[in-house]
């Protein structure tokens, strides 16, 4: 069998259950990431095979599916939201007068460009400010200091893709994660600009992150607790409920997560406001940058 970097592929041995992006082919292995889910692998050339059109064709349209399913999930959980808040603002009068949002901006550094371009799409259908990234994992650490200072986010997603290696330890030792060192390094970093977690609200994490680890550097939400892969869209939708959600109230941690395509095997944090605020009235220079 003849490989080729950007094959689509699947394993044997796991009875073919994830697709795979091949990234590069060395001389006993083939290295691979997630072609939906977060996570990075190697196999060896005789536990692979090419997935043909048909099949990855089928496989998409269940993915679709059940993207599409999570986002009119997320929009009608927005519009009760709304409502909601409205009505408070108003103490309950029925009023004409126009609001509109500041809702958190996100700074979104991605180590897969594929997943970035996917996730700033779905950002930008919820009209949540965002400002992309690609950088490799080993790389965030580095250049996410002069991000901050130059997008100034009030949210920060850093993932990629990671796994826990069984070859290399315990799953409490951190040598045996391939990322999740350079992710707590970022959220480490990112805290010594805003320490206060309702300041600056940050998701770190890929498939099988050491989830403890990321929470103790200072994360507001990480992956993943029960080690399991998570989803390329599983940070979006959590970075856009705490955008969208009014700095008045907190967002749920069941309600953040009961959206994401994961849930919380894969997901997990801690009680943190919301971002967003409303103001008025709207000015005729001003565009409102609600959902409809």
């Amino acid at each position: 069998m003849k490989l080729n970097v950007g094959d689509i592929v699947a394993r044997p041995s796991y009875h073919c259950d994830l697709l795979f992006r091949v990234v590069s082919i060395e001389r006993d292995a083939v290295q691979l990431i997630g072609e939906e889910m977060r996570l990075c692998a190697d196999a060896p050339f005789d536990d692979l095979v090419v997935i043909n059109e048909k099949e990855r064709s089928e496989r998409r349209r269940l993915a679709q599916e059940k993207e599409e399913n999570c986002y009119r999930l997320f929009r009608q959980d927005y519009s009760l939201m709304k409502q909601r808040s409205e009505y408070e603002a108003t103490s309950g009068y029925a009023t004409k007068a126009s609001y509109f949002e500041m809702r958190g901006r996100v700074l979104h550094i991605d180590g897969d460009r594929l997943y970035l371009r996917k996730c700033t799409e779905v950002y930008e259908k919820l009209g949540v400010p965002v400002y992309g990234v690609h950088l490799t994992e080993k790389e965030m650490p580095q250049q996410i200091g002069s991000l901050i200072e130059m997008v100034q986010p009030d949210i920060i997603v850093v993932t990629g893709h990671d796994a826990y290696l069984k070859s290399r330890g315990d799953k409490k030792e951190m040598k045996a994660y391939r990322h999740t060192k350079y992710f707590a390094e970022c959220v480490r970093i990112a805290r010594k600009y805003k320490p206060h977690r309702d300041e600056l609200v940050i998701f770190a994490g890929a498939c099988q992150s050491h989830f403890e680890t990321l929470i103790k550097a200072g994360a507001n939400f990480a992956s993943s607790p029960k080690r399991v892969n998570i989803h390329a869209l599983d940070p979006v939708y959590i970075a856009s409920k705490v955008s969208m959600t009014s700095f008045m109230e907190r967002v749920g941690l069941w309600e953040v997560l009961r959206n994401t395509i994961t849930g919380e095997n894969g997901l997990g944090g801690i009680e943190t406001k919301g971002l967003m605020r409303r103001g008025m009235p709207i000015t005729t220079e001003e565009k409102e940058e609600n959902l409809s």
